[in-house]
């Protein structure tokens, strides 16, 4: 199966794979974003070793996960090994191993070392985080013919054992891969290879519901246009991902009450919330599993954190993020609605149309490169903010403000229109209001130019004169 997208990736993973030194390179991201699936269709399976971790169903028998990982890592050897090696009851000894398996091995070149589902190998007191700090440090790191890659969900494991080490790994990493969901983009080279006919205007919305997920986006039916394919994948009665939200913190964060409990929260504030308004929402204790949960969430996109304008991380404003989990809050967590064809039938129903003002500002959002080289400034230094009114405003904000070097600040704001949106008095007013006040409350003396973000444009009217500059949904492709 062809590789659609991920240029950047494809081209570092040729430079490691002819380098001529050892590497160490950790892959991350959330789960389904395809990480397992680039790294062995790039390879094309062709290991020196390759392993993963299991999903720990058993967390409080130790023993029993212990040995279920050990199984599945002596499976591996057995069947990348020329000989018949015993099941160890042990990590060290497993890894010695290994060893012996790279030692021995009759291939040239670079040996490649998959271990997948890293996080999961790790479990409680097994000793494998010593064990393969010994491997990497004592054997692997001497070999310039070795090419480690360690991958696993982008979680708080992830990085306070590989990336923030202060053991026996501390700076061994030698190379980072954040893989992050499709753009629009690569979207629609997705599609395309798949053979699914969309405009734009429905590969935006189907981005509003999936994300960039290309899990997601491979069980699309070629056959069906996107309600079709949304009522078969979500509200069907053998719908794939009805209960997707479920399995998916389920298996990165294992028991995700305090998670579930945040992006709960979050599902309902589309402006976003601070630190403190998430924990008088939730009722959590302000202590070390909040703060893991909002960096596990952050870390796989979940939710996004934003500085407040002119404000440093203190002041941050938590958004929710990701799509698929904001679909599930408005349309499949209550498990109420029974109708198959759901999302066919209320097609611009009121229900849609509330929920895709917010959903197309998350899509805007994770393509803001895209709007900076629509504007032209993509080579402008400048800050990404939120901001909000805490004074005679009360109310007033604005989702994107992009600060700029050159004296200019864009004001932006998304707007979801199945044609040209047009801007009447009472939104013009709003406009002029919101810069007013923004002004007002920043000190800023920068010039102020509000910006629309929209599907198919502004119209031109007696009140386009509001806005300084636009941006289309086209733009969003680039």
């Amino acid at each position: 199966m062809r590789i659609v997208g991920r240029k950047k990736e494809i081209h570092a993973l040729r430079r490691y794979a002819k380098a001529d030194r050892p590497e160490f390179l950790v892959v991350y991201g959330r789960r389904r974003v395809g990480k397992t699936f680039l790294i062995r269709e790039f390879f094309g399976n062709d290991f020196c070793f390759y392993c993963t971790g299991r999903n720990n169903d058993k967390p409080d028998d130790e023993s029993g996960a212990l040995r279920d990982q050990l199984v599945g890592f002596n499976d591996a050897l057995n069947r990348y090994g020329d000989i018949a090696y015993e099941l160890k009851d042990n990590w060290f000894d497993s890894f010695r191993q290994l060893e012996y398996l790279i030692e021995t091995s009759g291939r040239q070149g670079r040996k490649v070392i998959f271990i997948d589902e890293m996080p999961w190998l790790d479990t409680r007191r097994s000793g494998f985080l010593s064990a393969f700090e010994h491997f990497w440090n004592s054997f692997a790191s001497a070999r310039p013919d070795i090419l480690l890659i360690a991958c696993g969900s982008a979680t708080s494991w992830i990085s306070k054992k590989l990336f923030n080490n202060t053991g026996g790994l501390f700076n061994r990493v030698t190379k980072q891969m954040y893989l992050k969901p499709f753009t629009l983009k690569e979207c629609e080279e997705f599609f395309q290879d798949r053979g699914m006919v969309m405009n734009r205007y429905q590969i935006v919305e189907s981005y509003m519901i999936f994300g960039g997920v290309p899990y997601y986006l491979d069980l699309f039916d070629s056959r069906y246009g996107l309600p079709q394919n949304v009522d078969a994948l979500c509200f069907g009665d053998e719908a794939l991902l009805r209960g997707e939200y479920e399995r998916l913190y389920a298996t990165l964060y294992g028991n995700y009450e305090i998670h579930h409990m945040i992006v709960t929260a979050l599902s309902g504030k589309a402006a976003g919330m601070t630190r403190g308004d998430l924990l008088a929402a939730t009722g959590l204790a302000n202590g070390g599993g909040f703060s893991d949960a909002l960096d596990d969430l952050e870390l796989c996109g979940f939710i996004r954190r934003y500085s407040g304008f002119g404000k440093k991380r203190k002041g941050a404003i938590f958004q929710l993020a990701d799509p698929y989990t904001l679909f599930y809050h408005r349309f499949l967590k209550d498990r109420s609605i029974s109708d198959p064809h759901y999302w066919a039938n209320g097609y611009g129903g009121g229900a849609h149309n509330a929920w895709r003002g917010y959903a197309f500002e998350q899509v805007c959002l994770a393509h803001e490169p895209q709007i900076r080289g629509a504007l032209g400034i993509s080579g402008v230094s400048a800050n990404s903010s939120a901001w909000r009114s805490s004074g005679e405003g009360a109310g007033a904000q604005i989702d994107l403000v992009i600060d700029r070097r050159d004296q200019v600040i864009n004001l932006c704001e998304m707007k979801f229109s199945v044609s040209e949106f047009e801007i009447d008095k009472a939104y013009s007013d709003s406009l002029s209001r919101k810069a007013r006040v923004f002004a007002s409350e920043t000190k800023t003396k920068k010039a102020l130019h509000a910006t629309l973000v929209t599907t198919y444009g502004v119209k031109r009217n007696s009140h386009y004169s509001a806005v300084q500059s636009e941006v289309v949904m086209d733009d969003l492709f680039g």
